[in-house]
């Protein structure tokens, strides 16, 4: 670890960044140093694996976002009114989605610290195709994109209500997501088994 790391505080703690951009990497790699708790981490692709199994194009896609965001939203709840963490991996790219996590954190007087993943278009790409996602079009891969550009700036995030804005290095820093993962000190504890 760094010898000053950036310290990210109890509360709810958003991931902000287009798919692809390197999320669910740098959670892994955060859950392998045991700097958090996999029970923390409410990955809105879990629940649409968990409530859709591996083929969500079956499945019309308004409806089966309303049901994931709402049981998103539940488990955060859940979390945040035990006294306990929560990190919200989704894209939250835009305001709309990130005010109402906002909101939530805010019932509970917890604080928010976002963590932004702004990588390069080209990358971005590269790393689509390699995952070989079927559930999205390299087109709404560059869609999320722009809308990370013209509504995940730092300045803008602290403006809706960020306590923390974090840049998490990738690719274009040439971090790989362990060495990403070094730089943070998550100054909760793990939850109690």
């Amino acid at each position: 670890m760094p010898n000053n790391p950036i310290r990210v505080s109890a509360g709810l703690v958003l991931l902000v960044g287009p798919p692809a951009s390197g999320k669910s990497s740098f959670l892994r790699a955060l859950i392998a140093l045991g700097q958090i708790d996999a029970d923390a981490v409410v990955s809105s692709d879990e629940i649409r694996a968990e409530f859709f199994g591996s083929s969500p194009t079956d499945v019309d896609s308004e409806a089966a976002d309303a049901r994931i965001f709402e049981e998103r939203d539940r488990r955060i709840v859940a979390r945040l009114a035990a006294g306990r963490t929560a990190v919200a991996e989704s894209t939250n790219v835009t305001p709309q989605a990130r005010a109402r996590l906002i909101a939530i954190a805010r019932r509970f007087n917890a604080p928010v610290t976002m963590l932004r993943f702004d990588p390069d278009v080209a990358d971005l790409l590269q790393q689509y195709t390699q995952r070989g996602r079927t559930d999205l079009t390299a087109a709404e891969v560059r869609a999320y994109a722009t809308a990370m550009a013209r509504h995940g700036d730092r300045d803008r995030l602290r403006f809706e209500g960020a306590d923390a804005v974090h840049d998490v290095p990738g690719r274009r820093q040439g971090a790989t997501p362990a060495e990403a993962a070094a730089q943070f000190s998550f100054s909760w504890r793990p939850d109690p088994s």
